[in-house]
């Protein structure tokens, strides 16, 4: 089988265009200019998430486990900010991510990635002029896994737009809770404080299901998952795309994510197109 079965292209035609490619592309760029957060659901077929999900349990052992407390940034504690600062507000994280280079070029992950007109139409919906696969060998499309007791405390992507697909639900939890657009030009560490705290009315909670497609802006909105409740493995894939090219991960934050780094990412480290933090 082929990207063909495995993607719903009668409901979602992203290799062709007419008024249905015209109309779907409407519907998600107002979800997206309304909250960052678009969701195309039933993306794949039943044949996709049963090739995805197959895929994601032969590689599950090379998924890189880890169990620490971080903030929203993955930074170090800064002692000369206030205790209350949201840089100084740790959470325990405890989650696994398989990395890029587990994925064949034959499997369903990347044929899928690579299907004819994916990135286009993934580029039209955010109506981004500066558009590129991450080029990042560990981390242009991974898959997320997670087990009971697991989630992904509050955080920002480094990357500027993450496209993930549901692969499979853990029994239950494992919602993902965001809040839109809380920085862009600045940090706003008064809003981000607000949602550490549970004070803030900006926080949406979205219940995704195996074969749903969210777009999402993931380095501007806060966001986590849910811990996870159940025997069974909760499997994300994310493909990610950024606004130059030739970007990578810094090594600080590759190390965390993936337990390893590559040459690539000392070479290229603090190449950034903005001043944020990772």
């Amino acid at each position: 089988m082929s990207a063909h079965d495995f993607i719903n292209l009668k409901t979602y035609p992203i290799g062709a265009n007419g008024p249905e490619k015209v109309a779907l592309l409407e519907t998600v760029r107002a979800d997206l200019e309304r909250d960052g957060c678009a969701v195309l659901k039933g993306f794949l077929t039943a044949d996709g998430v049963a090739a995805l999900t197959a895929e994601a349990e032969s590689v599950s052992e090379q998924g890189h486990r880890s169990f620490n407390r971080t903030n929203a940034y993955f930074t170090k504690d800064d002692p000369d900010l206030p205790a209350d600062h949201p840089k100084r507000q740790f959470f325990d994280r405890s989650n696994a991510f398989i990395p890029a280079d587990n994925f064949s070029p034959e499997g369903a992950l990347r044929q899928i990635h690579d299907f004819e007109g994916f990135d286009a139409f993934i580029q039209a919906c955010l109506q981004e002029e500066n558009f590129y696969r991450y080029a990042d060998p560990l981390a242009d499309v991974i898959v997320n896994m997670a087990e009971e007791g697991e989630g992904f405390p509050w955080h920002f992507d480094t990357n500027n737009f993450t496209v993930t697909l549901a692969i499979q639900n853990a029994e239950s939890g494992g919602a993902f809770e965001y809040a839109p657009a809380i920085r862009a030009e600045n940090e706003n560490f008064d809003e981000v404080g607000r949602v550490l705290r549970g004070q803030s009315d900006r926080v949406k909670v979205l219940e995704l299901e195996p074969g749903d497609l969210q777009l999402f802006r993931g380095r501007y909105s806060l966001h986590r998952v849910a811990p996870l409740k159940g025997q069974r493995r909760r499997y994300v894939a994310i493909f990610s795309y950024v606004e130059e090219p030739n970007m990578v991960g810094a090594p600080e934050r590759t190390e965390q994510l993936y337990g390893r780094t590559l040459p690539i990412h000392h070479e290229r480290a603090g190449q950034r197109i903005d001043a944020l933090m990772d």
